[in-house]
This record gives C-alpha cells, sequence and structure tokens, in this order.
C-alpha cells in the first residue's frame, strides 16, 4: 500500500509532529509543580536531552510516545499498513537509541524513569508513582564521589 499524501504533504505533515511541550510532557510537569518538584528541562547536556531532569535528586524523565517508542501498549503495538518496513526500521531504531540512552544516564549516576503516553489516562496512579520516586530521599552521589570527601 502506498502513502496517501504526495512526498511534500507528508514532510509537512511529519514536520509538525512535536518532540517538545506534548501534551502529555505537559502533564507531567503540572503534576510534578504540584507535588512541589523543580525541574529543568530538556538538558542537553545529557545523553537523550531529557525531557525533565533533577540534578538534585539525580533523576532524568523522559516523556515517551507509545507509537514512535515501541511501548507495549496497544497503541504502541500498532503499525502502520503503509511503507511497514520503515516504521518498524524506524520505531526499532528509536527503542535502541532510548535503551542507549538510559544506559548512558544510569553508568552516570542518574534515575532514569519512562513515563508513558499511556499512563498519562490514569493521573492519580501517575501522580502517585510520581510522589514515590520524589520521596526516595537518597540521590545519587556523582560519579567518582566528591572531591572533597573521601570515598565510602
Amino acid at each position: 500500500m502506498s502513502d496517501v499524501f504526495d512526498p511534500a504533504k507528508r514532510s509537512a505533515v511529519m514536520a509538525r509532529v512535536k518532540s517538545k511541550d506534548t501534551r502529555p510532557e505537559l502533564l507531567l510537569r503540572r503534576l510534578l509543580t504540584g507535588l512541589g518538584a523543580r525541574y529543568r528541562l530538556h538538558r542537553k547536556d545529557l545523553p537523550g536531552s531529557p525531557d525533565v531532569a533533577m540534578p538534585g535528586r539525580r533523576l532524568a524523565i523522559f516523556v515517551h510516545g507509545c507509537f514512535w517508542h515501541g511501548h507495549d501498549c496497544p497503541r504502541g503495538a500498532r503499525v502502520p499498513k503503509a511503507n511497514r518496513d520503515y516504521w518498524l526500521a524506524k520505531v526499532a531504531r528509536n527503542v535502541a537509541r532510548d535503551a542507549r540512552n538510559r544506559a548512558d544516564l544510569a553508568a552516570a549516576g542518574w534515575r532514569v524513569e519512562t513515563v508513558w503516553e499511556c499512563e498519562m489516562r490514569d493521573q492519580e496512579a501517575l501522580k502517585e508513582r510520581l510522589g514515590g520516586l520524589l520521596s526516595e530521599t537518597s540521590p545519587l552521589p556523582p560519579p567518582g564521589g566528591c572531591a572533597v570527601c573521601p570515598p565510602p
């Protein structure tokens, strides 16, 4: 099955797909602010530029769309009929990149969490999960420890 749009129209449609300040991301930020959390957005100096970073807690949160990042929910398992091979490869590349970014952040001493688009439906459960993440009182020390403090 061929694409329903001509290449110029498809390009225009894809250019409108947002990567920042999406509705799920804005909802997550609203919930975090309501819990009293302070955070930074899209830290380019961190692997994968996490959507939300809390340096004091060494916590990075990614907000992933189920389709784009290959979640195992019904929306994430959907594969377009048009250009099927392209989309399967594209999502596989995204999943591999996400795993690499998570590993790099963990190696740098960060806790990494992913909030999926489908989790946004149950805001109370998400708020409870975020509260649990924020209540973890032992932020990880930076890798290599402090220059002043002796190693443990």
